[in-house]
């Protein structure tokens, strides 16, 4: 025995495994785990695991399909597969501004990964309702001016994205409509000024209009009845044209809008092409599907683990011009050659 002790010391014992095959055992197990993957059950976990995107949105999805598909094409793009990489809990305030704070809240409660919005109210409700969840605008007024980052390059805190500001784009839309309209002189803007965004667009507006020498009128728009209201007073100032800004209030109505500056036979300038696809004039301004597609980056770069603060905030690159021929044959406007050929689509 005491020889079998002395021969069997440490690793010199002549049993069954010497320190060199056990070692040579252990790294053929793990080389093998590297090549097969992890066990099942812990890879299931994996397949199954699902980001879950919290959308808090001014109208409903089915109204909102441009701008979530280009989301989703995004998102497929960087390899995600909805169902299966990511889940969407899609939550409407409905036109109403008021309802974004319970909203938030409630994505908040659902523990989502990421809050994706659009238009400052909801951004602010979002940075309000969260300081550890991420917050990606896919589109916002000033969101420097309006408080919601402390700058465009450090962004700060929870929230990062895209902003829809972009250089004068407030006195090309007054030019636009003043080539259109010949001897253009009055226009009415009408917008809902509860939208903190909408203080800082009146105020560019306004310079824009003094320089190119047109009076302006802004009427508030915060309830379905007063845009009958806005229309009428147009029509009895006078005013030759109508800028219409863009926010869950006039989204929502769009249509309603759209119908009445045709009704009033009343050239309308606006803000996003969703009005010219129901039926309005002319757009000038940032595309919001190519906003969508672009706030995609910024939830990939986040979920897999850099910070919003980190994330400098992007703004538009595209800009686009859509005119639409039957809405002008409607009011019996015709649009310059010029102005067509300059336009990025024209519908017929």
């Amino acid at each position: 025995m005491r020889g079998f002790m002395r021969r069997c010391r440490g690793w010199r014992c002549a049993t069954p495994m010497r320190a060199t095959t056990f070692i040579t055992v252990l790294l053929l197990l793990l080389a093998l785990e590297v090549l097969v993957g992890p066990p099942a059950a812990e890879a299931q976990h994996q397949a199954t695991r699902a980001y879950r995107i919290g959308v808090l949105e001014r109208i409903p999805a089915a109204r909102n399909a441009a701008d979530l598909d280009a989301f989703r094409q995004g998102l497929q793009e960087l390899g995600y597969i909805e169902g299966k990489s990511f889940v969407i809990e899609y939550r409407s305030a409905d036109g109403r501004s008021e309802r974004f704070p319970d909203l938030a809240t409630e994505l908040v409660s659902l523990k989502v990964d990421l809050i994706l919005t659009r238009g400052t109210p909801a951004a602010l409700a979002a940075k309000k309702a969260t300081s550890t969840i991420p917050v990606v605008m896919a589109a916002s007024g000033d969101p420097v001016g309006t408080g919601i980052v402390r700058s465009l390059a450090r962004p700060g805190g929870n929230v990062t994205g895209l902003s829809a500001v972009v250089g004068d784009v407030m006195g090309k839309r007054l030019e636009i409509l003043r080539e259109v309209v010949p001897g253009l002189s009055r226009i009415a803007a009408i917008s809902n000024t509860s939208n903190p965004a909408i203080a800082l667009e009146w105020k560019e507006l306004t310079i824009a209009a003094q320089r190119l020498g047109i009076q302006l009128q802004l009427l508030d728009v915060r309830k379905p009845e007063d845009l009958a209201r806005a229309f009428e007073t147009s029509i009895r100032q006078y005013v030759g044209a109508v800028i219409v800004g863009v926010d869950e209030f006039t989204q929502m109505h769009q249509r309603d809008i759209v119908d009445r500056a045709v009704k009033n036979r009343l050239p309308a300038m606006y803000a996003s092409r969703e009005f010219v696809d129901a039926g309005g004039l002319i757009t000038y301004g940032v595309s919001y599907p190519d906003l969508y597609r672009r706030a995609a980056t910024f939830v990939d770069k986040i979920l897999k683990g850099v910070k919003p603060a980190d994330l400098p905030v992007e703004q538009p690159t595209k800009l686009e011009l859509v005119i639409n021929l039957k809405a002008a044959r409607s009011i019996g406007l015709a649009i310059p050659q010029a102005m067509l050929l300059r336009a990025d689509e024209v519908i017929r």
